[in-house]
């Protein structure tokens, strides 16, 4: 059975990523992408589906681990009363091959230690050829079957029941490596790596980009590490960035509510990108604008919420019947069938990210107001178009009350692009539709009984991403209509004190089942204590969050709350992203109390906006932001 999900460590090399336990099993790989098929899947089944296990052969050896500062080289120490041991995981960086490497050093007495390795390609479903190629160095072992082959280097392996283990003894002084390198079927196997100076390499390579981060005083080392596994979350190559590095975790231990996060939302990606800007990461802007350019070339009625790491517009979803989900929550997905749903509000999270990059610094290109533009044409004809909503509702359609919020910040930051920078554009316009959108805001998606917006037009639930609303602009977070909500999500979304999306009961979703508290809209709510004044409720609220984060500093979709347990994907991009966000509010607050200038936050708008108040205080604030089915 796996582990709970907080019990495992992320190693990547921004091309893809494995999930690494603290019982010292590798037990999630997709190689050489985040979305290929798996080459370990025991994560969503058990140890015959594939897994890496490398540890002390004492069952009882105790162990803890961190992060070499500021990277992904994980050091796992292991106490035995035969001694201690020290494994080092990590993927190096830089150089395209898709190696993982595991040192074991000896650090005093002499410690048995045992190597277990099942290769299954597609999902735990093949079971590979396998051979011992010595001419390709000593003890290697190849794998293949299909397009996929791996080589593994180390100590010699013997096979028994389609698995391959090794005992060995580590002396104090001692190093034992080990290296699985994936390459295509049809090639030659690639040659050894140098472990010792791959490890250098990575280090530096990790800490030379951490050296940029400006993160704030206060949460400092929380929004760090959040950048940190934001980057990791990156591909290298096409700059695409994923929800998360897992499939099918899910939402509700034993339930179907389990989904593929393995490529790239529009809403995610832009709110990433604002994320790294803010903290110091501007040339990442350039890399996703050009990422955004090739995926949705061609009509803008051909625009997807969410697209493959290279811009695939195909992302047909697949049920793998021989995993039996995670702790037996099935089924198991592959690809995701919303792709197909329409979501307006990605429009204006694209549109606020390309926005707050202009007003940042970041270098314009020739094509990036041409997209926007385009964007914008499509918008005005599709403004009022119901939709499937921010938490891709798979029900009928509706009129989201927070998607058509994002709807009015599209055109509030196309109007901007005109004011700010001189950019050309229909002005007048794209004004009077944004005011034609505020007016229906205000008439259907507002219930004046009760003080708050609602999730739908018409309707009486309330939905944690009105959070948002004071984010974007669209409503101070001071203004009493925000705050008549703030009190609404409250009274019905607390669940143990954590925010849950909305009400799975209202039945607006077309699933069977609930959740548990969704972690982004729980910094959410802090963030919106923070912006409105209520900073002990802020700072109290982001302490209980943050410490849910396990042992070196991972936050999966959402928290068991009477458990601690972590529920869904991970690491769950939004969730750090939401913390971050969080942070930099709760900063802004502690500056503007002690009389300081703070720094500015995603999406804060200026004095010329053109926008009309919400009410006698000024409307303006910051970006946005989500989940995925």
């Amino acid at each position: 059975m796996p582990l709970a999900i907080e019990d495992y460590a992320l190693i990547g090399d921004c091309h893809t990523a494995a999930l690494v336990g603290n019982n010292g099993s590798i037990d999630w790989l997709c190689l050489p992408r985040f979305d290929s098929p798996s080459t370990f899947a025991a994560l969503l089944g058990d140890e015959s589906n594939g897994r890496w296990l490398v540890a002390p052969t004492d069952t009882a050896a105790t162990c803890t681990r961190k992060y070499v500062d500021d990277t992904f080289v994980l050091v796992t120490t292991w106490r035995t009363p035969m001694g201690e041991v020290e494994v080092t995981d990590l993927m190096p960086t830089g150089d395209r091959r898709a190696d993982v490497l595991r040192r074991v050093r000896g650090i005093s007495g002499t410690v048995p230690m045992s190597a277990d390795i099942r290769i299954r390609f597609e999902y735990g479903t093949t079971i590979p050829w396998v051979r011992q190629k010595p001419d390709h160095g000593e003890n290697a072992l190849i794998a293949i079957a299909g397009p996929d082959a791996v080589i593994i280097r180390g100590p010699k392996l013997t096979a028994a029941d389609h698995a391959h283990s090794a005992q060995f003894e580590v002396t104090e002084g001692d190093t034992i490596d080990m290296s699985l390198t994936w390459y295509p079927s049809y090639r030659q196997p690639p040659a050894p790596i140098d472990v010792s100076t791959r490890i250098d390499e990575t280090v530096a390579w990790w800490q030379e980009w951490a050296s940029h981060s400006d993160a704030p005083a206060t949460y400092g080392e929380e929004v760090h590490r959040s950048l940190l596994l934001l980057r990791a979350l990156t591909h290298e190559d096409t700059s695409g960035i994923v929800a998360a590095a897992t499939t099918s975790l899910p939402e509700q231990f034993g339930g179907s509510r389990n989904w593929d996060y393995r490529y790239v939302w529009l809403r995610d990606a832009s709110m990433t990108l604002q994320a790294l800007i803010l903290h110091g990461f501007a040339n990442e802007a350039a890399g996703w604008r050009s990422w955004l350019l090739r995926a949705i070339a061609g009509d803008p009625a051909d625009v997807q919420i969410m697209y493959g790491l290279s811009g695939e517009r195909y992302l047909l979803e697949n049920t793998i019947d021989k995993l039996s989900g995670y702790r037996s929550s099935a089924p198991v997905r592959t690809g995701n069938g919303a792709f197909t749903q329409y979501q307006g509000d990605v429009f204006g999270e694209v549109m606020v990210a390309l926005h707050d990059a202009r007003e940042l610094g970041v270098e314009e290109s020739a094509d990036s107001w041409a997209l926007q533009r385009a964007l914008m044409q499509y918008v005005e004809n599709n403004w009022d178009r119901p939709d499937n909503g921010i938490w891709e509702i798979r029900g009928p359609e509706q009129h989201f009350t927070h998607s058509r919020v994002m709807i009015w910040a599209a055109l509030d930051r196309a109007v901007r692009g005109v004011q700010q920078f001189h950019l050309d554009g229909p002005i007048e316009k794209w004004m009077a539709l944004r005011e034609k959108v505020r007016t229906e805001i205000e008439t259907h998606g507002f219930d004046a009984d009760r003080n708050t917006y609602t999730q739908t037009y018409g309707s009486h639930e309330v939905d944690a991403s009105l959070l948002q609303l004071s984010q974007v602009g669209y409503v101070d977070a001071h203004d009493p209509r925000m705050l008549g909500t703030v009190k609404a999500i409250e009274q019905d979304l607390l669940k143990d004190g954590l925010l849950v999306r909305y009400r799975t009961e209202s039945g607006i979703d077309g699933l069977t089942g609930t959740e548990n508290p969704f972690l982004t809209c729980s910094f959410w709510l802090a963030e919106q204590y923070a912006r409105s004044g209520r900073i002990d409720d802020a700072t109290d609220l982001m302490d209980r969050l943050v410490g849910y984060r396990n042992d070196v500093g991972m936050l999966s979709e959402e928290i068991e709350v009477s458990t601690g347990h972590h529920v869904g994907n991970t690491p769950q991009a939004l969730s750090h992203l939401a913390l971050v966000r969080a942070a930099d509010a709760i900063q802004a607050a502690l500056d503007h109390s002690r009389g300081n200038r703070g720094r500015r936050l995603a999406g804060q708008t200026h004095p010329h906006d053109a926008s009309k108040p919400a009410s006698d205080h000024d409307p303006r604030s910051e970006s946005s932001g989500v989940t995925h089915t």
